[in-house]
């Protein structure tokens, strides 16, 4: 085998690169002793007949390929295509004109099958009834390749379901409702659990602190705790009858002070002597005057 050969560098690029991007829908590879045939594996279209079958196809590459197109040949019973028989369709040999050389083996096997309702025309075409195409796709999955000795399931196995699959449209409205919102925030166990009477409102009496002087007793010296700081007042004595005022200035908390307003009168001794001083005198003057 020439690698250097266009045909050959082209031929093992498309293998590498469907090597490297599988599909769920496909699987092609050139044969081990010939690259210039392929054999492939194609899931059914969904929504028609086919959904479900897998089937072989062999693909055979000319020698100028990819400026000339290749042959399609289908080997499994499908009631669409004759079995080993070169068919008819637009990327295949028969259609020279259509082929473009930007196209491959992939672009064959993704436009492989028809649309739904296509009646089959061309060479190679067959047309079986729709229940027959279903029973031989459902077949097609353990039909074994002479060449390849395996299984289509083999070769092409089953997509993995996700494990959380996107619930449907109507399911998410249903769980994103107002009432299923609601009762999903109700526990579990609520119905089981009473519900706890209200307790009766006593008004208790407001309790008295020591340190708030809205709530101190009237006279200071029947509380307890210590009297708070006072402001001295300009006059020394209070009118029998009359409560003194209460202090003005900011109430200190803890530890208090008492600041007692100084007296103005006179200490005891300095009337003493005031009065002996006076008595002097008016003694020497009394003398002085007999």
């Amino acid at each position: 085998m020439n690698r250097n050969n266009a045909a050959v560098k082209r031929i093992m690029q498309e293998a590498r690169e469907l090597a490297n991007d599988p599909s769920t829908d496909y699987s092609a590879a050139p044969l081990e002793d010939d690259i210039f045939e392929w054999h492939c594996t194609i899931r059914g279209p969904q929504g028609t007949e086919f959904e479900g079958g897998l089937y072989h196809v062999r693909i055979l590459l000319p020698a100028e390929y990819p400026f000339k197109a290749p042959s399609l040949m289908v080997l499994t019973p499908n009631g669409r295509f004759e079995l080993n028989t070169k068919i008819c369709i637009s990327f295949t040999s028969y259609h020279e004109e259509l082929w473009q050389p930007a196209w491959g083996v992939r672009t064959g096997l993704q436009g492989f099958f028809p649309l739904k309702g296509q009646a089959a025309v061309g060479v190679g075409s067959i047309e079986f009834p729709t229940s027959e195409r279903k029973r031989l796709a459902a077949l097609s999955r353990s039909w074994t390749c002479p060449h390849c000795q395996q299984t289509n399931l083999e070769l092409l196995a089953d997509p993995v379901a996700s494990e959380n699959p996107t619930p449907p449209v109507e399911i998410q409205e249903a769980q994103s409702s107002p009432e299923n919102v609601k009762s999903d925030a109700v526990p579990a166990d609520s119905t089981n659990t009473p519900t706890p009477a209200p307790a009766e409102t006593a008004t208790a009496p407001p309790a008295q602190s020591d340190h708030t002087p809205s709530e101190q007793p009237a006279d200071p010296s029947s509380s307890p705790s210590p009297p708070a700081l006072a402001v001295p007042h300009t006059s020394s004595r209070v009118p029998d009858g009359t409560s003194p005022s209460p202090p003005v200035g900011p109430v200190l908390h803890g530890p208090q002070v008492v600041v007692r307003a100084s007296s103005n009168k006179p200490p005891l001794l300095l009337d003493t002597a005031i009065c002996v001083i006076l008595v002097l005198v008016f003694a020497l003057i009394c003398r002085r005057m007999f």
